[in-house]
């Protein structure tokens, strides 16, 4: 049978989005999240590939490409849910702090384990391959945490989008010192990222401006096409692209805050919220597609083989133990002792993968086990769940002892005998 007829793709990739969606489902009753869910029915599927002898198959240029969109996508979708008020300067600051002193001290912990644990590992590539261990998986964080508190849940958003953006831009950071003849240092990187924010803002602006005039109905996925364009063409510019996008987000849910002046004149508000709305939802939807497929397919890529390595367990054991004990140190300071669950929401995902595959020839070591990789997704996965499920019965049994002390405090009244 040729499974890979079109007919039979339709059916497969119709089969995998249905499955995916009840695999959400199943994940708000259970708190495992549906991400380990898609990664196991990704390795299912590779079983069957071999039965069918289609296990020649290239997945890594699909698993690249669907990266990148599904990275764009999960980015522009946490942006359009951020919302930039005065009183909330403080949480986003906070949550930035707390981003950046995870990112750079989770990933000089693994570089740490990495260097002294592997052979022929060099601290640079330790770190290269530390960097994308050390990043919070929005993809994973923001679909879990929408049933948390709206304090703690704005903070797991911030968060873990300011994760994955700083880590992106320390990742390429570090790439770029493999070529010195391209290595502008930290004045280049500062430049670097300046010239991006500004081009950012003209580009949201013009954007916004443009499309608000435009009468067409199919206007969407154009203004999605012009975003990944504008993400390519940054990145062959050597731009800190993801910012591009970031900013657009931002501009776009926060119209009334960067339109003022003589820029409010030319802002037709009720066309252009229109258009947020209508973005907001095709967004979410076109995250929940790449992000399915990405994980199928990282499933039916990896090596199962790998996880039952003692030396993978070791090491990724390590260091998933310092990403906790960092974390607890830093939360511990800047938000005091309600840490739980946040301190056990530190999930690593597609990112990881992402950033992994990207790493240069020159810099990638033969005797690193991709299966660490596996190890700590999977791993830090599962402490967000049992986490999770904890803080679901907590919850429900503190509500219980506050409704029973609720009836308990009312006073019996007999009845009237009118």
């Amino acid at each position: 049978m040729e499974i890979l007829s079109s007919y039979n793709l339709i059916i497969e990739i119709s089969i995998i989005i249905i499955v995916s969606f009840l695999f959400n489902i199943l994940s708000k009753k259970t708190n495992v999240p549906a991400v380990l869910m898609l990664i196991v029915f990704g390795v299912g599927l590779q079983y069957l590939l071999n039965y069918f002898n289609a296990q020649n198959i290239n997945f890594l240029p699909i698993l690249e490409i669907l990266g990148i969109v599904g990275l764009i996508m999960i980015v522009l979708e946490a942006a359009l849910e951020l919302e930039l008020k005065r009183e909330k300067l403080i949480p986003i600051l906070k949550s930035l702090l707390i981003a950046l002193i995870g990112l750079i001290g989770s990933a000089w912990a693994a570089a740490l384990i990495l260097y002294n644990f592997i052979p022929e590992m060099s601290m640079h590539s330790a770190w290269l391959y530390a960097t994308p261990l050390s990043i919070l998986s929005s993809a994973i964080i923001i679909p879990s945490v929408l049933d948390l508190k709206a304090a703690k849940k704005e903070f797991h958003i911030y968060e873990s989008t300011f994760s994955d953006i700083l880590g992106i831009m320390m990742f390429y950071f570090l790439v770029g010192k493999l070529n010195p003849a391209e290595d502008g240092g930290i004045i280049g990187f500062t430049g670097n990222l300046i010239l991006t924010v500004v081009i950012s803002l003209v580009a949201s602006y013009a954007i916004i401006l443009v499309f608000q005039k435009l009468k067409s109905q199919v206007k969407l996925f154009l203004l999605i096409a012009v975003l990944l364009l504008l993400y390519a063409v940054g990145k062959q510019m050597h731009l800190s692209s993801l910012i591009i996008i970031l900013i657009f987000g931002l501009v776009i849910a926060n119209m009334k805050l960067f339109f003022v002046g003589k820029l409010k004149k030319h802002l037709h508000f009720e066309k252009a919220h229109h258009i947020y709305h209508e973005l907001h939802t095709i967004t979410a939807e076109t995250a929940f597609v790449v992000r399915t497929f990405f994980f199928v397919v990282f499933g039916i890529t990896i090596v199962v083989s790998s996880l039952f390595n003692v030396d993978v367990a070791i090491i990724s054991s390590l260091i998933i133990a310092s990403i906790y004990a960092i974390r607890f140190v830093i939360l511990r300071v800047f938000i005091g002792k309600d840490i739980l669950p946040q301190l056990f929401i530190a999930p690593r995902g597609l990112i990881t993968v992402l950033l992994f595959y990207a790493i240069p020839l020159e810099a990638q070591v033969e005797s690193f086990e991709p299966g660490i990789l596996l190890f700590v997704i999977i791993g830090t996965s599962l402490i967000m769940t049992g986490a999770m499920i904890y803080d679901k019965k907590r919850s429900s049994k503190a509500i219980k002892i506050a409704n029973g002390k609720t009836i308990g405090s009312v006073k019996w009244k007999a009845p009237s005998t009118d």
